[in-house]
């Protein structure tokens, strides 16, 4: 009843003065671990039975050993758990990349997280795995890159239609214009025709509208841009 008790206010605690609610989660078990171990001790030494709590304590502990071989791969994640728990590459809410899985975190624990992808999947991936693989946050500042590559005829007015493009690409609402700025750059060479990448930000965490429907609307502008200036060559 202690135990459960500091858990509780422990856990209310520590909620509230971290920003990372699986850490205090996982501080407040192991508060209310050590107390029944603390207690249990106490109790049985209390009663005189001194042997019986050392012979308890070594078969726990050859019976965690037999345990934790069995179930390495569950007691891998648990660990990789406890790592991220301290050190958490990405939070609920964030969007990833983690292997062949790219989606939006929504859920957390010890074992394993829980990513929805684009496409409306519920992906649950080991921690392990996370801690193994590289991991890639798009969202860790809030601010994404798209780029998108088009091609201009080789007989256009290039820097105009360039000049043109950049300046659409600003007008498209969501698309950063200060914080980091559009570039429009020619990126190579192909027969008949010039390819020029478009490269524009957005602040995943300032915008209400999808990034993949700004990006859309991008793609449209752009491409009257081009239409327009090509036409009154």
């Amino acid at each position: 009843m202690l135990a459960r008790q500091l858990r509780r206010i422990s856990d209310r605690a520590l909620k509230r003065q971290m920003e990372d609610p699986l850490l205090a989660r996982f501080l407040a078990n192991l508060i209310r671990t050590v107390v029944i171990i603390i207690g249990v001790s106490m109790t049985l030494k209390t009663l005189g039975f001194d042997g019986i709590t050392a012979s308890i304590l070594a078969g726990a502990g050859i019976t965690a050993f037999i345990i934790g071989f069995a179930l390495r791969d569950i007691g891998e994640n648990f660990l990789a758990g406890i790592i991220m728990a301290f050190k958490r590459p990405f939070r609920v809410g964030d969007f990833i990349e983690s292997g062949p899985v790219k989606g939006k975190v929504v859920a957390l624990n010890i074992r394993e997280a829980q990513v929805k992808t684009q496409d409306g999947k519920d992906v649950f991936i080991p921690n392990g795995n996370i801690i193994k693989n590289p991991l890639i946050n798009y969202t860790v500042d809030g601010f994404l890159r798209y780029d998108l590559t088009v091609g201009l005829p080789e007989s256009a007015d290039h820097k105009k239609v360039m000049h043109a493009v950049r300046d659409t690409v600003n007008q498209v609402e969501g698309v950063l214009k200060k914080q980091r700025k559009t570039t429009v750059d020619i990126s190579g060479l192909s027969p008949g025709r010039l390819d020029v990448t478009v490269s524009f930000w957005i602040d995943n965490f300032a915008t209400k509208t999808r990034t993949e429907e700004i990006r859309s609307d991008v793609i449209l502008q752009v491409r009257k841009a081009i239409d327009a200036s090509l036409q009154t060559e």
